[in-house]
C-alpha cells in the first residue's frame, strides 16, 4: 500500500506536529481528548487543520479516561493529549486504569527540547517514557521528526490489536516544531493492515461441545471481550440454550427482554449453597474480584470450566480450568455455534427460568420502607426509581462505592444500551466523569447517565464545565448520604461494640452539588423525597448537561459490603476487609481471650 501524501498547511510550514496529527487522522482518528500545554501547540494546530475534533477537559486524568470511555463505546482506539511532566503525571491514573482494563488508548505527550536533557528545564524533571512503561503496552520518545509517521503507526497497532491497551508517545517540543525533510520521512505501515485474529482449534471445540452438551445447568459469563460480536454471541447461546451473565465492567449485548439474559454475574451468588451451574464458559472476561474471586459463589469450584481469552496467561489464573482456548471471542462464537448446531443440545426450562428470575425478580429490599428511620430515602428504592425513570437504551456509568453497588443491583430495570462500571479492577473512584465524556462523544444519540456517590463525585466535578461547553447529553446523578458509605458501613461491621471511632468517613452536609452544577452552567435539582425522583429524572433527562443531588440514607448496608467485609465472631479469624479473611497466627480462647500456641 502506497503511503498517503501529507497535506501542506496554508501560510505556514509543515511541522512534526502536522506529521503526528495527519498520521493519526489517516489511521481513522476523528477526535482527541486532552488539556492544553504550550509543548503541544504544533500538534494541536495540526490536529485542528487535519479535521480532528479536540475536546479539552478540565483535568488530564479525565482526558485519558474520556479516551477510554470513547474506546469502550465506539470500539475504536481513543486518543488523548497531555502536556509535559505536570500534565503527564496527572494523566498517569488514566493510563493505569486503561492498562488494567485492557483499553486501547493512544496518549500524546511532549517534553523539553532534546538539547535540554538533564538541565532542570521547565517541565523536564521526570523521564516520562521510563515512568509510563510499566502501565502501557508501548512507550517511546521520538527523537527524529522524519520518524514520526512510522512510530505513530507502530504504536497505534500495538494499542488496537491482540491484547489491547494504552500506548504513550513522547514528542519533544523541538521535534514537534521542526520541519521534516520530506524525502526522509519514514512511513512504515502508516495504513494499519488487517490482522488475522486467532481462531479456536477444531479439537478444542470438539472437547468444548462435548462437555457443554453434557451439562444440565450451563451458563456463559463474559467480559468486555465480547464487544461488537452481538449476533455471534446471541447465536451461540440460543443454540446451546445457555443463560448469559456479565462482568459489571461492561453489560451484555443480549437484549434486555431475552429469556437468556441473566444480568450481572454477581447475581449468581444468590445460588451459592443451592443448585449452581455445572458448566461455565468464561468468554473474553478475566476472573478476579469482579467475578467473586476464588470463593466459588459466582464461578462454582465444582463446575466444568471452559475459558476463552486472547491472553493465554489469563486462562486458569485463579480457577482450575478444564478447557482453555486462546482465540478471538468473535471467531470463537461463530465457530462454536456452527459446531454446536450439529449437536443436539437439550433445553433445561427450569434452569433458564431460574437464571432469568435472578435478573427480573426484585431484590428483597423491595419490601422494605422507602424511607428509613433517619428520614432519608432507602438507597435501593432511590436507585430503582431512577433506573425505571430513565429513557430506554441509555448508557449508564456506575461509579462510587455503596452508591455504585445499589445502582448495579437495580441497573437492569433501565433496559440500557450499555451498563459500565468505570472504577474497574483498580477500584478507581471518579473515573465515571471522564468515561461519560468519552461515551457522550462516541454516541451523541443516547443519554449518558453519570452515577456517583457523594464521595466519587468530588474527584472531578469540575468536568461539569466540559459537559456544558460541549453540550454533552449527560445526566449526573449523585446519591448523597454525606459520608463515605462503604467506609463507614465497613467500620460498623468490624468495630461495632469495640470502639466508637469512625475515622476519615465524614463528608459535608452543606455541600450543595446542585448549586455547583448551576455554577458550571448545567441544569440541576435537589431531591429529598421519593416521589420527587421520577418527575425530576424524566425532566432533566431531556435537558442536556444536568445534575440531580439525590439525598439518600446511609443504611441499610449494601449486601456487597457485607460480603466484602466478611465480618465474623470467630476469634481465630482475622477479618481483612475487601479480601478473604486469614487465620489468626495463634489460637485464641473464645471465653477468656487467652492466647494458645499452635500444636
Amino acid at each position: 500500500m502506497a503511503p498517503f501524501e501529507f497535506q501542506q498547511p496554508k501560510n505556514r510550514e509543515l511541522l512534526g506536529g502536522d506529521l503526528a496529527a495527519q498520521a493519526l487522522k489517516n489511521l481513522g482518528v476523528d477526535v482527541a481528548f486532552g488539556l492544553h500545554g504550550g509543548h503541544l501547540d504544533a500538534f494541536l494546530v495540526g490536529a485542528h487543520d487535519a479535521g480532528i475534533k479536540l475536546i479539552d477537559t478540565r483535568h488530564e486524568t479525565t482526558a485519558v479516561q474520556a479516551a477510554e470511555g470513547y474506546a469502550k463505546v465506539s470500539g475504536k482506539t481513543g486518543v488523548c493529549f497531555v502536556t509535559a511532566n505536570s500534565g503527564f503525571c496527572n494523566g498517569l491514573p488514566g493510563l493505569a486504569t486503561a492498562f488494567a482494563d485492557r483499553s486501547p488508548i493512544f496518549c500524546v505527550t511532549s517534553s523539553p527540547p532534546l538539547q535540554d536533557a538533564e538541565t532542570n528545564a521547565l517541565q523536564g524533571f521526570h523521564d516520562q517514557v521510563v515512568l509510563a512503561k510499566p502501565i502501557t503496552k508501548f512507550a517511546h520518545r521520538v527523537t527524529n521528526v522524519e520518524e514520526i509517521p512510522r512510530i505513530v503507526a507502530f504504536a497505534f497497532r500495538a494499542a488496537s490489536t491482540g491484547i489491547k491497551g494504552p500506548v504513550l508517545i513522547d514528542f519533544p517540543i523541538d521535534v514537534l516544531f521542526s520541519p521534516p525533510q520530506m524525502h526522509r520521512i519514514a512511513f512504515g505501515a502508516i495504513d494499519v493492515p488487517p490482522v488475522d485474529l486467532p481462531a479456536p482449534s477444531p479439537t478444542a471445540l470438539d472437547r468444548l461441545v462435548e462437555a457443554w452438551k453434557a451439562a444440565k445447568r450451563p451458563v456463559v459469563i463474559h467480559g468486555t471481550g465480547v464487544r461488537g460480536i452481538d449476533k455471534a454471541l446471541l447465536k451461540l447461546v440460543e443454540t446451546t440454550h445457555s443463560p448469559v451473565f456479565y462482568s459489571n465492567k461492561f453489560s451484555t449485548p443480549i437484549p434486555a427482554d431475552h429469556e437468556l439474559r441473566g444480568g450481572p454475574a454477581g447475581g449468581l451468588a444468590a445460588l451459592a449453597g443451592k443448585e449452581q451451574a455445572d458448566f461455565v464458559l468464561l468468554l473474553g472476561g478475566r476472573t478476579g474480584f469482579l467475578l467473586g474471586g476464588r470463593s466459588g459463589a459466582i464461578i462454582p469450584n465444582n463446575a466444568t470450566i471452559a475459558q476463552v481469552d486472547l491472553d493465554g496467561a489469563e486462562i486458569g489464573k485463579t480457577h482450575a480450568v478444564n478447557i482453555g482456548i486462546v482465540a478471538d471471542a468473535g471467531l470463537f462464537c461463530e465457530q462454536a455455534a456452527a459446531k454446536a448446531s450439529d449437536a443436539s443440545f437439550s433445553r433445561n426450562e427450569e434452569w433458564i427460568k431460574k437464571c432469568r428470575k435472578i435478573c427480573t425478580d426484585p431484590w428483597p429490599y423491595e419490601d422494605e420502607p422507602k424511607v428509613q428511620k433517619d428520614g432519608q430515602i432507602h438507597p435501593y428504592h432511590a436507585m430503582a426509581s431512577v433506573m425505571k425513570s430513565l429513557p430506554r437504551d441509555a448508557i449508564i456509568m456506575i461509579d462510587g462505592g455503596e452508591a455504585g453497588q445499589w445502582a448495579s443491583m437495580s441497573a437492569e430495570l433501565a433496559e440500557a444500551k450499555h451498563i459500565i462500571t468505570p472504577p474497574g479492577y483498580l477500584g478507581f473512584l471518579g473515573n465515571g466523569w471522564g468515561y461519560s465524556i468519552g461515551a457522550a462523544v462516541a454516541d451523541p444519540s443516547r443519554l449518558v447517565v453519570n452515577m456517583h456517590g457523594d464521595g466519587s463525585a468530588g474527584f472531578h466535578i469540575q468536568e461539569l464545565d466540559t459537559f456544558a461547553r460541549f453540550g454533552l447529553n449527560i445526566l449526573t446523578i449523585i446519591a448523597n448520604n454525606y459520608v463515605w458509605g462503604m467506609s463507614v458501613n465497613g467500620q460498623d461491621l468490624i468495630y461495632e461494640g469495640k470502639t466508637d471511632a469512625r475515622p476519615a468517613i465524614q463528608l459535608s452536609k452543606s455541600c450543595a452539588y446542585e448549586v455547583v452544577a448551576q455554577g458550571f452552567n448545567c441544569k440541576a435539582a435537589k431531591v429529598t423525597e421519593y416521589d420527587q425522583i421520577k418527575p425530576t429524572v424524566e425532566e432533566l433527562s431531556k435537558s442536556g448537561p444536568s445534575l440531580i443531588n439525590m439525598i439518600v440514607s446511609v443504611k441499610p448496608t449494601s449486601p456487597a459490603t457485607l460480603g466484602m467485609v466478611g465480618a465474623t465472631s470467630d476469634p481465630n479469624v482475622i477479618v481483612v476487609p475487601y479480601y478473604d479473611n486469614v487465620p489468626r497466627p495463634y489460637y485464641k480462647n473464645a471465653e477468656n481471650g487467652r492466647a494458645n500456641g499452635h500444636s
